[in-house]
């Protein structure tokens, strides 16, 4: 692990000065700073209530979509919802199937393709598949964007394409009769960081404000159904997809979390939390990400995402506790599979970087990083592809074989770092050398893409240079980013629960993190892995957890550390006390105070 610069955040937060716009009783002047730190200005900037939420008519294209879809309902019209194989996808299929049939819908359908098989999104063969049913409207929820040959497909076999997306498009856009998608270059919705379940969940309000003033609901003595009883499903979507959290997708989340924490939510979710142990009164945007998102991300990674949308989809306790044990199951097994993959990973990177000296990592690594494997397993790649990106803070893609159509062919899961927009570089890719990789997609940050194995070396070569074009003489900087140090008045359970009550945090609302030093007053390794401590702070004597420590640090007691964490509760036997999170640790013999 690269040990990281420690910058701050707010480079005003000594100055202890209270913020216009803000209530110091409500707001600690520390969390004031925090705020500032991430744009927001006032208490204004916090206002989490549904009536902030933008327009559903806002985004482009909506008003068109809910025509084509409107007038598939009135005719009866079998409509098809092609979904894709993770988190945001499975939420997106599940809500469209929930908003539709709450709406009146009598015949609707999903179709999520097995990544091994039908490879992702709305693929020809999947477009062939799809066809044996006869729907007369396919909708795309999370994917589409990039899916020209399989809307032409769609089109010549009689069956209309709408598609919502979120990814990035390229130049040209499939021929689908509408396309709703916040990131098309013509679109002025000002939150472009919503989800595909953000995109879908805005269609299906847009779809609504239409049906009521029609006079759908009165004229079918239907009950206008109450949208805002899905956005458990949004946040869940939004967050495990780890798109960036500005004011509006905030609202969605909170919104969605306080049903959740209500008791509100669906069975599934309900159900998933209780197989990861998990307070539900308690739940946080965190829970969401790193205990819900990977159990339902298992499905889609190892065996058939239906699976995860069947559980979100279960209407009883029963089913959705039966489904999701399975769900746990697999992510057991999810993480037996990525375990072994990351032993091979780490021989390979001990043999680039010389792992016995750190000094020596600094000095090899490159810009960016290609690994590959013939036996590693197609659906765990992005996952290791991040925990590879984590240690040495560079962009990464990780490949294995494709096994879809029996090709000498290879998929790759990338992930980047600050700085370099890993599809940008993609398409630079892309335009210098048209037929080296078959197709590819994604975001700033993830991305995936295909191309014949015996390329990969070329490929190499030429992700290599374009992320040095891209990155255009500026370098990537090993920073952690810190809400500075705390005072002693602050290191209470009092403080972490206003930080925890004034989220939601995650991408782009980075939860508080701080850095500061402490003495070991006592330490042992719990779990093999894990670093627990006792540290002292003046008069204070604090509990810490350093995870997946180095154990090549010899820690002592009483020596003295620097370290990055977060203030954490840690609840057991009903009791909560206070933890702090170590990130990074960074060991000083003596005091420098």
């Amino acid at each position: 692990m690269i040990e990281k610069t420690i910058k701050h955040r707010d480079k005003h937060s000594k100055t202890f000065k209270n913020i216009d716009g803000f209530d110091e009783n409500k707001y600690p002047i520390k969390l004031q700073h925090i705020f500032l730190s991430r744009g927001i200005q006032s208490e204004k900037d916090l206002d989490y209530r549904l009536s902030e939420l933008l327009s559903p008519h806002l985004l482009l294209n909506t008003d068109i979509a809910s025509e084509i879809i409107f007038t598939a309902l009135r005719g009866n019209k079998k409509i098809l919802i092609v979904g894709d194989f993770d988190a945001d996808g499975a939420t997106s299929t599940a809500l469209m199937i929930k908003a539709l049939t709450a709406l009146g819908a009598k015949h609707v359908s999903f179709l999520v393709p097995d990544r091994f098989q039908y490879g992702y999104g709305l693929s020809v063969k999947l477009v062939e598949h799809a066809a044996l049913t006869k729907p007369d409207l396919i909708i795309t929820v999370d994917n589409g964007i990039a899916n020209h040959e399989g809307v032409d497909k769609a089109n010549e076999l009689g069956m209309a394409v709408l598609i919502t997306d979120h990814h990035l498009p390229a130049e040209t856009l499939p021929s689908a009769v509408s396309i709703v998608n916040p990131n098309q270059s013509e679109d002025d919705f000002p939150s472009k960081n919503l989800a595909g379940v953000g995109v879908a969940f805005y269609l299906m309000l847009a779809l609504r404000s239409l049906m009521r003033s029609q006079n759908w609901f009165i004229e079918h003595d239907i009950a206008e159904p109450n949208l805002s009883e899905l956005l458990d499903l949004v946040a869940l979507g939004t967050v495990a997809d780890v798109v960036a959290l500005d004011k509006n997708n905030r609202i969605l989340v909170e919104q969605g979390l306080k049903r959740i924490r209500s008791g509100q939510s669906c069975f599934g979710i309900k159900a998933l939390l209780k197989v990861a142990r998990k307070n539900i009164n308690q739940c946080q945007a965190s829970d969401l990400g790193f205990a819900i998102g990977p159990r339902l991300n298992a499905a889609g990674r190892l065996e058939d995402m239906s699976i995860g949308i069947n559980c979100l989809l279960a209407s009883s306790e029963i089913e959705a506790e039966k489904i999701a044990q399975q769900l746990d199951s697999l992510n057991r097994k999810r993480r037996e599979i990525e375990q072994g993959m990351s032993e091979q990973a780490n021989q390979v990177l001990n043999q680039l970087f010389s792992h016995d000296n750190e000094k020596n990592i600094e000095k090899n690594r490159p810009n960016a990083l290609c690994l590959y494997q013939p036996n590693w397993h197609q659906g765990v790649i992005g996952i290791l592809a991040s925990r590879v990106k984590e240690k040495i803070n560079r962009p990464v893609i990780v490949f294995a074989k494709d096994e879809g159509d029996g090709l000498a062919k290879i998929k790759g899961s990338a992930r980047s770092v600050a700085g370099v927009h890993v599809r940008d570089v993609l398409a630079l890719v892309d335009s210098k050398n048209p037929d080296l990789i078959e197709k590819f997609g994604g975001h700033a940050m993830a991305a995936g893409l295909t191309l014949k194995e015996k390329d990969l070396q070329f490929f190499e070569q030429q992700f290599s240079e374009c992320t040095t074009a891209i990155l255009a003489g500026a370098e990537i900087v090993d920073e952690i980013m810190t809400d500075a140090g705390i005072d002693e008045e602050n290191l209470t359970i009092n403080f972490a629960r206003q930080i925890r009550s004034n989220g939601p945090w995650g991408q782009g609302f980075p939860e508080p993190s701080f850095d500061d030093e402490f003495q070991i007053v006592n330490h042992r390794i719990v779990g093999e892995k894990h670093l627990k401590l006792v540290l002292k702070k003046g008069d204070l004597m604090l509990d810490a957890i350093c995870f997946f420590f180095d154990q090549k640090l010899q820690v002592q007691e009483d020596d003295y550390i620097h370290a990055v964490f977060k203030l954490d509760i840690n609840e057991f036997r009903n009791i909560e006390t206070l933890q702090l999170i170590i990130e990074q640790l960074t060991i000083n013999k003596n005091s420098s105070s």
